[in-house]
């Protein structure tokens, strides 16, 4: 078995927001549409690491994988093999809210529902699937929805040691697009002093005028890339992690600093005035704030509109 910290991509291991994304008034069908979606080129590194990291081409290590916080299903149905690339067999798919996981059900083709199963539980609960029938865990930037990080590096660890086979994979992701600090705007029609106002609009410590102090506990750990997450002392090989950071965070340990992979182009009536509104702190802003998301000019994105339509800045 082999582990990488979530964050990295490694042939063995490649590494409370459930109460927002449960309630009813969640839009998940517009996350679901909104958010921008993993590359092929991610799920192709991850499933060639998983080969490489089979001693023998006579092991079938491509039965079963597990999609750990599966969200709307946009990783589900990639880890199924077809025509185009490997895969496995089947897919677990599991997350806490059971309104992303009917998103995630709609989402599958019908011709592959019988591959994959959903099941709505915590990362903290595996349970339900036997010890040593999977072959490959993904989790990615929902293990910020963990509800206790001692737990899970304790108890949760050990557990997915437990459900892999030998020569099995896990595998964790935090892509730079999800991680708030890395929406960065470019581009002929880019306003030059965006990027800053959307960071201040998601980080800054505010709760009247940020949504800074609206993220769930575990969302300071995803935008530090997972470096806060220790990797288990034993029984797991080939420890690596793997940046796509570009030159953006020179910092960071253990090169290699690949190419930024996940781009997307957007306008703002186009899609990214969505996006926005898709962050679990704005749906918890506006519960502290229940006047601002009945108000006309889209509540409190506006303070973003303002910049892109050319306006002077009002915090």
């Amino acid at each position: 078995m082999n582990y990488l910290p979530p964050g990295a991509v490694s042939r063995k291991y490649i590494g409370n927001e459930m109460a927002t994304f449960a309630d009813s008034s969640y839009d998940s069908g517009s996350y679901a549409a909104s958010r921008p979606t993993y590359p092929r080129l991610l799920y192709d590194v991850v499933l060639r690491f998983h080969k490489e990291g089979q001693a023998t081409e006579d092991l079938n290590r491509w039965n079963r994988a597990l999609d750990l916080g599966c969200g709307t299903g946009q990783a589900t149905v990639q880890l199924l093999a077809n025509d185009d690339h490997p895969g496995f067999q089947t897919v677990a798919a599991v997350d806490p809210s059971p309104n992303m996981i009917q998103v995630a059900k709609d989402s599958v083709p019908e011709t592959l529902k019988s591959q994959v199963e959903f099941r709505q539980s915590n990362a903290e609960d595996l349970s339900f699937i036997e010890n040593g029938t999977v072959d490959l865990i993904t989790a990615g930037t929902r293990l910020q929805i963990v509800a206790d990080w001692m737990q899970f590096q304790t108890k949760c660890i050990s557990a997915m040691r437990a459900l892999v086979r030998l020569e099995s994979s896990v595998a964790g992701t935090a892509p730079g697009f999800e991680a708030r600090r890395d929406t960065r705007m470019s581009g002929s029609h880019s306003t030059p002093e965006l990027t800053p106002l959307l960071t201040a609009y998601s980080q800054g410590t505010d709760p009247a005028t940020s949504l800074g102090p609206h993220w769930e506990s575990g969302r300071k750990i995803l935008d530090n890339h997972f470096l806060d997450v220790v990797p288990p002392a034993s029984g797991w090989t080939d420890l690596r992690r793997v940046f796509y950071t570009g030159t953006h965070y020179p910092a960071l340990p253990e090169p290699p600093h690949e190419d930024v992979i996940i781009k997307k182009s957007m306008t703002w009536g186009g899609g990214f005035a969505g996006y926005l509104s898709t962050y679990s702190a704005l749906h918890r802003y506006q519960d502290a704030f229940p006047a601002d998301r009945e108000r006309a000019d889209g509540g409190y994105c506006d303070a973003v509109s303002a910049v892109v339509d050319g306006e002077c800045w009002k915090p």
